[in-house]
């Protein structure tokens, strides 16, 4: 393993591409010693460095010339676009030349690429995206987050035990709280997908599982790793974006609506910012898909440069901690288990 992880970043990815992808990876370089590829436009790269202290940063620019569209298939962009950004990164982690990806850009071009040009982990049969989202406690791992629309129960089996290689090492929890998401916390509630995935997980080896969780459970520190397949989870981290935000125009519009409330407001100035750093997206930076051979990171396509240093910042800490040995090794620990739920 290299001391210093080096990660490809889609520069062009985003709504904002690189006037806001290069200055946050550039900080992440300078602040967590990491070594970046810049892949993308070179020209363009090149013009939002010029505006940058680039003192301890450490850097390549690789050109791709292809620009990946919104509104194009993940299948074509695979099939014809072998020079976009997002393409080149990960070939660069197939080829070993980087360690991880992080894109900000078509979140279904870089889960499409991340399979099939950086290929999965031995044993897993899907990989997931794995979401943070803020609790009253400590941040909770939703996934699938919307990587795979429709799941088998051997699928959300398996999303329970990356969670939870996941909590463990990049969060730190000693024996995280693995939940499934349904419409109640008694076993046998749900569909017959989560029923049948209850019963996975009961039998799964080293595994913290709790049960049940329904939706308004998610937020109450109670769990650290909630279990889904990516349509509910894609429905629940956009809903709770949503409502953050939502949240944050409702308490600005009471606290500016008079003199009382106002002067209530500047009083809480501090108590607000912590709340409104607390919830912003920018703080987690973005959604590991786990299960692949190497690492991708898929980014809010609205990121700002915050965003991105965290998400590289991420990125770092998954390779240096060797997570995904971790999660190889829970997967193959549970291989039998696997085997039998597919023959059900």
């Amino acid at each position: 393993m290299r001391e210093n992880p080096v990660i490809a970043v889609d520069a062009m990815g985003g709504d904002f591409g690189p006037s806001v992808v290069v200055p946050g990876a550039i900080e992440a370089s300078r602040q967590h010693g990491l070594h970046i590829l810049l892949v993308g436009d070179t020209p363009k790269v090149e013009c939002e460095l010029e505006k940058l202290n680039l003192d301890n940063a450490h850097y390549e620019i690789v050109h791709a010339a292809d620009v990946v569209h919104m509104n194009e298939k993940p299948s074509d962009i695979l099939r014809r676009k072998k020079n976009a950004s997002i393409q080149v990164a990960c070939r660069l982690v197939r080829e070993s030349a980087a360690d991880g990806v992080v894109s900000a850009g078509h979140s279904g071009a870089t889960v499409a690429c991340g399979m099939f040009i950086m290929g999965r982990l031995p044993g897993v049969e899907r990989p997931a995206l794995s979401a943070l989202l803020p609790t009253e406690k400590n941040p909770v791992v939703v996934l699938d987050a919307g990587a795979n629309v429709d799941c088998r129960p051997y699928h959300l089996f398996q999303f329970g035990l990356m969670g939870d290689a996941f909590a463990r090492d990049l969060l730190g929890y000693s024996s995280p709280r693995v939940s499934l998401l349904s419409i109640g916390e008694e076993e046998g509630k749900g569909n017959s997908q989560v029923k049948e995935a209850y019963e996975l997980l009961k039998m799964a080896q080293n595994l913290n599982f709790v049960g049940n969780a329904e939706g308004r459970d998610i937020f109450g520190g109670e769990v650290d790793v909630v279990i889904c397949d990516g349509f509910v989870g894609n429905v629940v981290v956009k809903m709770s974006e949503g409502l953050a935000s939502s949240l944050m125009r409702m308490l600005k519009r009471i606290f500016t609506s008079g003199l009382l409330p106002a002067m209530g407001a500047m009083l809480a100035k501090n108590a607000f910012k912590k709340f409104a750093k607390t919830i912003d997206y920018a703080e987690y930076g973005g959604a590991p898909l786990l299960g692949l051979k190497g690492l991708a990171i898929v980014c809010h396509g609205r990121s700002n440069a915050l965003a991105m240093t965290n998400a590289i910042r991420m990125s770092g800490a998954f390779v240096r901690k060797d997570t995904n040995a971790r999660l190889a090794e829970t997967i193959l620990a549970n291989e039998e288990l696997t085997r039998f739920s597919r023959s059900v």
